[in-house]
């Protein structure tokens, strides 16, 4: 009989030499190329210059790494604190772990730090909406690094695309079962269709400046939560749910409040130019 399912790659690396290129790495390496091939091109469309995106790039993407890995050792201090853990690893990314929440925020600070100190041709709100779905697509890249990885599925399911995970990567208490829910591939289609509505928005609907960014947070957190849920993976809990499912709920919420009460006053202003213009 046929069988019906995802596999997973055999190995994590290649090794070419003495050098040893690690698939997860590449994942992300890939998804930041394919940001910053997006992000020029609307960053051209919103009056900047493309050099100006690169220079920035150039602190924004060093700090996305850094909090994202930040990000992940504070939830799970246990891998890398005390006596089971060890602190060495915590360096080691092309392993796993990295937390969008914390690169999302310190990429965001370190670019408005950037900011201020620097005359633009585009201001920091045009800046954000600009690289907003170019994220979104290296998030949907940057999640095949799971699946090289073993890593980060969910519950177990007969589906067409289960993902078949190997008997020595299936969690504790699962080991009977075979194939889970590739819930790394669930993010990646969910990024790149966040990705298309927000390049498409603008054919409908004109936004402020800042709101597409904001748009963006509220979107990916809209599938996180849904997608988190379905994880089996060993989490931190709070009042017995996932923290990851507790933030992307919280950022979700406040983005789209911020949205909301960004639009109103935009509105607002524009109705009462336009009364003292009559």
């Amino acid at each position: 009989m046929f069988e019906r399912f995802l596999p997973t790659p055999s190995s994590s690396s290649i090794e070419l030499g003495s050098v040893t290129l690690h698939y997860y790495a590449l994942c992300i390496l890939l998804g930041i190329i394919s940001a910053l091939a997006i992000s020029s091109v609307r960053w051209r469309k919103s009056g900047g210059i493309t050099s100006e995106l690169y220079d920035l790039a150039i602190y924004v993407i060093p700090a996305g790494i850094i909090g994202g890995r930040i990000y992940h050792v504070l939830t799970t201090p246990e891998l890398y604190f005390g006596s089971q853990g060890h602190l060495a690893n915590a360096f080691k990314i092309w392993e796993g772990g990295m937390g969008i929440w914390g690169a999302v925020a310190l990429g965001v600070l370190v670019a408005y730090l950037y900011f201020q100190r620097r005359d633009r041709t585009i201001t920091f709100a045009l800046a954000l909406d600009a690289v907003a779905p170019g994220i979104l697509v290296a998030q949907a890249i940057g999640r095949w690094g799971n699946w090289f990885n073993h890593e980060l599925f969910g519950g177990p399911t007969s589906l067409p695309w289960a993902l078949k995970i190997p008997f020595a990567d299936r969690p504790l208490g699962y080991e009977r079962f075979a194939t889970f829910q590739p819930t790394f591939l669930y993010e990646s289609l969910w990024c790149l269709f966040c990705a298309g509505l927000i390049l498409l928005l603008p054919r409908f609907r004109s936004l402020q400046p800042g709101n597409t960014f904001l748009l963006y947070i509220f979107l990916y957190c809209a599938g996180r939560i849904w997608i988190e849920a379905l994880r089996i993976d060993r989490a931190h809990l709070l009042w017995g749910i996932r923290i990851n499912v507790w933030v992307a709920l919280v950022c979700g919420i406040v983005s789209l409040l911020f949205i909301r009460k960004r639009e109103r006053s935009y509105t607002a202003e524009a109705e009462g130019m336009g009364t003292i213009t009559a």
